[in-house]
């Protein structure tokens, strides 16, 4: 399974449990998964995240590193029709120019996950919230809308079984 991350899961996990200054081994452990491509970042996700961050901020200069972002860089193209899709049945047929631009980057994750929709999971923070309509749905509804597997951050770090003791599992 691929896992595509969106950008809160890397702003989360840097801002909440995460910092890079005292985890080191979470983001280690990130790019190891990014390079083993079973953890991606589109570059969509990826500008959204170096544009919310200032220079000074560790998470920007990490994503920054060339290490990094090339083992955590999706290296393909969107199909246009999977993201008009996921707009169109994600969050409505009729969005105002207005709308669409409030929905941000958000409908490229589903549209990468619907080009092999069998191996491929958006990861976000966000929470479902059935009630929210158009522009203001969440990824997880939009996922489940269009038939896209989905998760939180835990689940993904249970899955690929991140400790912070990674390494010396790898090496026994």
């Amino acid at each position: 399974m691929l896992y595509l991350l969106d950008a809160s899961v890397v702003i989360t996990a840097k801002n909440a449990y995460y910092p890079i200054e005292q985890v080191p081994e979470f983001w280690s452990w990130l790019s190891h998964q990014g390079a083993r491509g079973n953890v991606k970042i589109p570059d969509q996700i990826l500008d959204e995240i170096l544009a919310g961050s200032n220079k000074d901020d560790p998470l920007f200069q990490w994503i920054r590193d060339a290490d990094n972002r090339n083992a955590l860089r999706l290296d393909e193209e969107v199909d246009p029709l999977l993201v008009q899709r996921t707009v169109r049945l994600g969050y409505g047929d009729d969005l105002t120019d207005d709308e669409v631009e409030q929905l941000g980057r958000d409908p490229f994750l589903p549209a990468y996950a619907l080009s092999d929709l069998e191996n491929r999971c958006v990861v976000t923070t966000e929470v479902s919230k059935p009630a929210k309509q158009r522009q203001n749905r969440r990824l997880p509804d939009v996922c489940e809308t269009l038939g896209v597997p989905w998760c939180g951050p835990f689940e993904l770090n249970r899955v690929l079984g991140f400790t912070t003791n990674w390494r010396q599992r790898q090496e026994e």
